[in-house]
């Protein structure tokens, strides 16, 4: 299956190598059942797995309708999770950063002068580190079903406006005062 999604990127102009692997997982299937003795049991079925993959691009509505008809229209029927991102987040955490420390600088002033004291060196600046997330995802998982593939048409006609990223990050700054 996972050949036949690599084939159906390829033909929307996507390299073989864009697809992916996030997880891959297989776990063993069990049927539960009552035996002749009225005992419960578990009966193996088999093997299922799930291999979590993804195709980044750019926000285009177009090709993301044209992406989940190529999608509807092959054997493959996967669960589909949209998500957006930003192209740079790492420069976006870092004006984050810079924003936070600019914020707490003129919030330190406002309470030294409301104490008649003067802000002095920066003693300490401390940064959790935590992972900020810049994802927005306008909709639980979904199957495409054949219900939804009209014929003579190429692509679904998709209209997604992501919403804005409401992203927080705390920094402490620690200044003597003179």
């Amino acid at each position: 299956m996972t050949e036949e999604l690599k084939k159906m990127f390829a033909g929307l102009g996507f390299q073989k190598d864009d697809l992916k692997t996030l997880a891959f997982h297989v776990n063993a299937e069990y049927e539960s059942y009552q035996d002749r003795d009225k005992s419960w049991k578990k009966r193996f079925e088999g093997y299922k797995y799930i291999h979590r993959m993804k195709v980044e691009f750019p926000a285009d509505n177009k090709r993301l309708g044209q992406i989940l008809y190529a999608l509807g229209q092959t054997a493959v029927r996967p669960e589909i999770q949209i998500e957006y991102t930003v192209a740079e987040p790492e420069k976006c955490k870092n004006e984050l950063l810079a924003a936070a420390v600019a914020d707490s600088m003129k919030k330190a002033d406002v309470l030294a002068k409301a104490a008649g004291v003067t802000l002095g060196d920066i003693v300490n600046i401390d940064y959790s580190w935590a992972e900020l997330e810049f994802v927005s995802r306008p909709m639980n998982s979904m199957m495409l079903e054949e219900c939804c593939m009209r014929s003579g048409e190429d692509s679904y006609d998709i209209d997604i406006n992501p919403d804005d990223f409401d992203v927080t990050d705390s920094v402490t700054v620690v200044w003597a005062l003179v």
